[in-house]
């Protein structure tokens, strides 16, 4: 398995998390959130590793143009599933797949170092 990117491809974490990768010589797949859409599959594959509260990004324009009561759902793992593929953008970006089945959420090269490294 190749290491996977999720994202959006103007988001600023996004650019800085390919941008490191690149600099660091990784070769990887991005996928396009917008394009491609959030594959379901894989998104319950992120809810079981990560929880719902890890990858709704409550910090985004995406969440803070919801209403309180989307907002108030997405407390509910299956109500944040539903919301997630609806509106892509209320993900935290990049999620990343890594080689090891591993998944990470956001972009912190301290975490990421050691895994391009093995």
């Amino acid at each position: 398995m190749a290491i996977t990117l999720y994202g959006i491809p103007n988001c600023d974490t996004v650019k800085k998390a390919r941008a490191w990768l690149a600099a660091s010589g990784v070769e990887y797949t991005f996928h396009d959130f917008r394009k491609g859409g959030v594959p379901a599959d894989r998104l319950d594959g992120w809810l079981a590793a990560a929880g719902a509260d890890r990858l709704v990004n409550r910090q985004g324009t995406t969440w803070r143009k919801l209403d309180a009561a989307a907002q108030s759902r997405a407390s509910d793992t299956a109500a944040a599933r539903a919301l997630m593929l609806e509106q892509p953008s209320v993900i935290k970006r990049p999620v990343v797949e890594w080689p090891d089945g591993a998944i990470t959420v956001g972009f912190d090269p301290a975490v990421w170092a050691p895994r391009i490294r093995t």
